[in-house]
């Protein structure tokens, strides 16, 4: 539990400093330590969407849900994850 912790902090970390890619590593190292912290997940699918990789978003929105089913910060971040991906394809008609 303190790896997971120590995990944790140092991808909020980069978070803060806007190093999203760092963070979502970090979160990813906390998903093989516990796979039902949703928090971990929420905080991975802002990196994602930061990233513009909404597809990854969705999904551990999706898995929150899973567990948790009227987690706020996933059904958010999943909107945002959707209007994304719409965008995309919007972009990519266009083209």
């Amino acid at each position: 539990m303190e790896k997971f912790k120590r995990l944790k902090n140092e991808g909020n970390d980069f978070v803060k400093m806007g190093e999203y890619e760092e963070a979502a590593n970090k979160y990813s190292e906390c998903m093989k330590l516990n796979t039902e912290e949703c928090t971990v997940y929420t905080n991975r699918a802002l990196c994602y969407l930061k990233l513009y990789k909404y597809e990854e978003a969705k999904w551990d929105c999706d898995r929150v849900l899973q567990i948790e089913d009227s987690n706020i910060k996933a059904l958010y971040r999943r909107a945002l994850a959707y209007k994304g991906l719409q965008v995309r394809k919007k972009n990519m008609a266009g083209i």
